[in-house]
């Protein structure tokens, strides 16, 4: 078989557009801890099921790993999350990452901010660092400098997102970072800006911070699975963020072994969906549309 012949017996992915839902965070291994799937075998059940992945990696990017699972017709797409150890605020390694990444899946790349920030903080997972080198954490970087200003790079990074097929997301900020984020990605005028699990004990925003956070029209809120599993947001507040708020992905952040499976996840959702009262309407914005929205070309 010559090489055109191989590229067009290739399988291709869906469309993004045509997928059923698009869960913007999920992990697999290799990442920081042990995860339940990899690229391949969590591509192939959103596959089975009709949706969309975006995959997640506190150790760095996943983009070259999304690029391949596409390369096998799985429905994937990637992130790089910026923590010192995969190089911090540096712009090459998002433009590396966005390279990798390509042009063929029509979404973009979701760039996080730092998640180990070194704050305290006592997860309730159960998790195992998944190398040696790992014992002891990673070393943690903060968004802000020690008189809780916006760090230049960082400052620099947004400049530099506006003109990248990318999202920047808020990562592990705590609430005082997150708005100092929104306020200079609405002064630059950047187009995406992604408020990663607010809700998390790291953010700490409410439903009711979140109304006047998320009010610009380029910001978009992130509300996982994983922060109520966790018990970290109550159901009055997960459900309110749910109903009430504009701009809202809903995702899992699951691939821990201690946490339910994708396919539990997805008959979970039906029911959190209907405890909520959620329309038809509002769930398919919820889990397609808005993250459609944000993440295409």
């Amino acid at each position: 078989m010559t090489a055109p012949e191989a590229a067009a017996a290739r399988p291709t992915p869906p469309a993004p557009r045509d997928a059923r839902f698009i869960d913007v965070h999920y992990h697999v291994g290799p990442d920081a801890y042990l995860r339940r799937h990899t690229a391949a075998t969590a591509g192939a059940i959103y596959a089975a099921h009709g949706g969309w992945v975006v995959l997640k990696n506190h150790l760095g990017s996943t983009a070259a790993q999304a690029w391949e699972a596409r390369r096998q017709g799985l429905p994937v797409s990637g992130s790089i999350v910026l923590n010192d150890l995969a190089g911090g605020f540096d712009l090459r390694a998002v433009e590396q990452a966005v390279i990798q990444h390509g042009d063929d899946s029509g979404l973009r790349l979701i760039v996080h901010l730092p998640t180990v920030t070194g704050r305290s903080h006592r997860s309730r997972l159960t998790r195992t660092p998944s190398h040696p080198l790992l014992a002891d954490g990673q070393r943690p970087l903060t968004v802000t400098d020690d008189r809780g200003t916006l760090r230049r790079e960082v400052r620099e990074l947004l400049r530099a997102a506006r003109d990248l097929p990318v999202v920047l997301s808020t990562g592990h900020a705590d609430g005082h970072e997150v708005r100092l984020l929104v306020d200079e990605a609405v002064r630059l005028d950047l187009p995406r800006l992604m408020l990663n699990q607010p809700a998390n004990p790291m953010t700490g925003l409410t439903c009711k911070d979140l109304v006047e956070v998320a009010a610009a029209e380029q910001v978009w809120t992130e509300q996982t699975a994983l922060t109520y599993l966790l018990e970290y947001q109550d159901w009055a507040d997960f459900a309110d963020v749910l109903s009430l708020l504009p701009r809202v992905v809903y995702s899992s952040d699951l691939g821990q072994p201690s946490q339910m499976d994708i396919e539990s996840w997805l008959t979970w959702n039906q029911k959190v969906f209907h405890w909520a009262g959620l329309p038809q309407e509002r769930i398919t914005e919820l889990i397609h549309t808005a993250p459609l929205e944000m993440l295409r070309l």
